[in-house]
Formats: structure tokens, C-alpha cells, sequence
């Protein structure tokens, strides 16, 4: 993240080749939320990214209609992919609790979500459902990654059955799984890696002790966060900012 870059300002999307002008257009649904629910005013300072890293920062210039917003851009920029990646591989609960999750993993800062049916997962997913669910989930996170101030958007990855999730882990440079059993605090580990930092949160009622196995089997840590028990939708939250304060970004000057 940019210092000089104003992270009071709301931030928008636009695609990456509209980024290159003078000046960009809001338009669509995006305009639509600038100008009517957000109701900006001409002189108003805004951000525009295509979620990719690329940004640019600059003022509202006019607002046409009831969905469209020209911006004047005075920076730009393209902010570096932050390293070491965090992918949280997210048993799906029931309700609305899976958007919650959804959007306070990427206000903490995690980079790839992945929903993932495991045993005791309440929720039976069909075709339309599943397509649903994305839907909701990628929603959430774009939402949650304007409100967060992000220039990187998280990836919201298909949703994921046993072998995927043990194929996640397998390819992570370290894995974790929580598990309230577990024998090693997360709190009590430190993270030095330059690959990708996988946390497998379970269900409600927790992950079988045939799924720890097999996460184990494929090179996943079981750690606990404490004493108390967490649900779900929150877990991967406090998990995956332990271990961003473990890493270098968090840090004020990111090595």
C-alpha cells in the first residue's frame, strides 16, 4: 500500500485498460453505488482499482446520471503482490455465517479463500446451490476488499471437495489445520517463507479425526488458537491474523 495514497478515500473498481487515461469512468453497477449510494460530490477524493495491484487515486470530476462518475486522476500506481500469500481452505457453514467469513478473511488481508465441503459440513451443496454460494462469496469479498481499502482482491477459488483440499495443502510452502486438541499453539509459531501459508478451518462440528489424518499425511501442522472454542466464520479470521503478525506484512517497513 501506497503511503501517499489517501486510504480515506472510498475506493471503486474499473478494469485495468481503463486505467491508463486521464481520466476513468465508473459506470454500470459500480457507478451506480458511487452515485447514488455513496452520493460522492464533485471535488470528492476517490481510488480506482482494477483489484489487481494497479490503482490510481484522484478526484471526482463529474457525476452523470444515476450511474455514472468521471474521476480526474492526479497519481497512479502498482502496488507489489504481498508475500507470503495466506489461502484459508473454509469449511462452508449453513446461513449467512460463510459471507461473514468471507468478508472479515479479507479485511485481515487473506489472499486466496476456498470454500470446501468436508464431512461433518451441514450444508448439501447441488450444482445450482454451489453457483449461488460463489456468487455470494466473491460478492462479499469484493465488497469487503473496497472497504478495506485493497488494491490485491482475494480470490474466491471453486468450491472444493476432499482431494482438492488435501491438493491446497500439499502445494503450500506451510500448512496449518486447527484443531482445539492440538498439542502446539498457532500463537507460539513463527512464519519465515517466501511460498504460500495454508490454514484449514473446519466445521462447526469440527474435522474427523480421519481428515486430520489425512491433512497431516500431506504436510499440514494441527495448532490450536486457545483456550475457548471458535465458530467457524471467525476462526480463519484470528488464525490467519496471528500468522500475518508473524510475517513481514505487517511489519511498518516490510523487509
Amino acid at each position: 500500500m501506497s503511503s501517499l495514497r489517501d486510504v480515506t478515500a472510498p475506493v471503486f473498481y474499473a478494469a485495468s485498460d481503463a486505467l491508463v487515461n486521464d481520466t476513468v469512468v465508473i459506470s454500470g453497477s459500480e457507478g451506480k453505488h458511487a452515485a447514488t449510494v455513496r452520493r460522492l460530490q464533485i471535488g470528492e477524493p476517490i481510488v480506482v482499482t482494477d483489484g489487481l495491484g494497479r490503482w490510481v487515486a484522484g478526484a471526482v470530476q463529474s457525476v452523470e446520471k444515476r450511474d455514472r462518475v468521471i474521476v480526474s486522476v492526479h497519481q497512479r500506481g502498482t502496488d507489489t503482490r504481498p508475500t507470503p500469500r495466506i489461502v484459508v481452505v473454509q469449511a462452508v457453514p449453513k446461513g449467512d455465517r460463510g459471507e461473514t467469513a468471507v468478508e472479515t478473511l479479507t479485511e485481515v488481508g487473506v489472499d486466496v479463500i476456498t470454500p470446501w465441503i468436508s464431512e461433518r459440513t451441514q450444508l448439501r451443496l447441488d450444482d445450482e446451490r454451489q453457483a449461488k454460494l460463489l456468487t455470494r462469496w466473491r460478492a462479499s469479498a469484493r465488497e469487503a476488499a473496497k472497504q478495506a481499502r485493497r488494491t490485491w482482491w482475494p480470490e474466491v477459488n471453486d468450491v472444493v471437495r476432499r482431494q482438492a483440499a488435501l491438493d491446497v495443502v500439499r502445494s503450500a510452502a506451510v500448512a496449518l489445520v486447527l484443531d482445539a486438541q492440538a498439542g502446539t499453539a498457532i500463537a507460539d509459531m513463527s512464519f519465515d517463507v517466501a511460498g504460500d501459508i495454508a490454514v484449514v478451518i473446519g466445521p462447526e462440528g469440527g474435522l474427523t479425526p480421519a481428515e486430520i489424518t489425512d491433512l497431516v499425511s500431506v504436510g499440514a501442522t494441527p495448532v490450536r488458537l486457545g483456550t475457548s472454542v471458535l465458530r467457524t466464520s471467525t476462526a480463519g479470521t484470528v488464525a490467519a491474523g496471528v500468522v500475518l503478525s508473524r510475517t513481514a506484512r505487517w511489519s511498518v517497513d516490510p523487509a
